[in-house]
């Protein structure tokens, strides 16, 4: 089954608005009325507003890095699916390797956000990933099995079609290490096998898994190549408009 790239940019805590406001204007001026793959951007909370207001006439797409499981109330510092609707954003960043360390979520509380991410139709992007003791230890899928049956228990099949799946393993983010082509592939194709066996063969087919480990426009047209990856969670990368636009003319030029 054929399923369309997609190229995400993480822009973690990093820009103002007005900085921000620069930076999407660039990218919307090379990717933004191309349709070949799909661009989303993910700013921080604060930059949400003015950057959506920019990507509104185009093709691109606005993501947030995270939201709270629950719809309103006392949860000083957070922000709800509804709020971000309220904005336009159509994905959403769960379940990141820096939020499991610094901040302790877990696959329990990110399934909690998962679910009412899909019940707000907002498009999941959950994040998995094995630590380098984990993968040395030979554990890379018991890791990524656990964190996908955990992290998507009672998923409903019938809201498939909003879910994209992350894997970054933390060993990558942010080192300049990446895995190789070979290791994303067999990592993915993992992934891809544990979905079947949760939601069936067809419904795993058409679920996105993107590379999220460091992609630079360097190492993009090999990981992208590989049957398994579907396109990338980019960060460092995405906080320049020039890398990110070579990362999305990479998966153009892979169709």
């Amino acid at each position: 089954m054929s399923r369309k790239f997609l190229i995400a940019g993480n822009w973690k805590m990093n820009l103002t608005p007005d900085e921000s406001t620069s930076l999407v204007e660039e990218i919307n001026a090379v990717a933004g009325n191309q349709t070949s793959v799909q661009v989303c951007v993910c700013p921080p909370f604060t930059s949400l507003p003015v950057v959506s207001e920019k990507v509104e006439q185009t093709e691109v797409l606005l993501g947030a890095q995270n939201m709270h499981a629950q719809p309103s109330g006392a949860y000083t510092g957070e922000i709800s699916a509804e709020m971000l609707r309220s904005l336009y954003v159509s994905h959403v960043i769960l379940g990141h390797s820096e939020r499991r360390q610094y901040c302790g979520e877990t696959n329990g509380s990110i399934n909690q956000k998962i679910l009412a991410a899909i019940h707000a139709n907002l498009k999941p992007i959950y994040c998995i990933g094995e630590t380098l003791d984990e993968r040395d230890s030979g554990k890379t899928m018991d890791v990524l099995s656990s964190q996908v049956r955990e992290g998507l228990e009672n998923f409903p099949s019938s809201a498939l079609d909003l879910l994209v799946i992350a894997y970054e393993p933390v060993w990558a983010i942010g080192t300049g290490k990446t895995a190789t082509d070979e290791m994303a592939q067999e990592a993915h194709l993992g992934i891809r096998k544990v979905l079947s066996e949760m939601f069936g063969d067809s419904a795993s087919s058409s679920i996105r898994i993107l590379y999220g480990g460091s992609m630079k426009p360097e190492n993009a047209a090999g990981l992208l190549a590989q049957p398994d990856v579907d396109g990338g969670l980019i960060g460092g990368a995405s906080l320049s408009a020039k890398p990110f636009c070579d990362i999305v003319e990479a998966a153009i030029s892979s169709l």
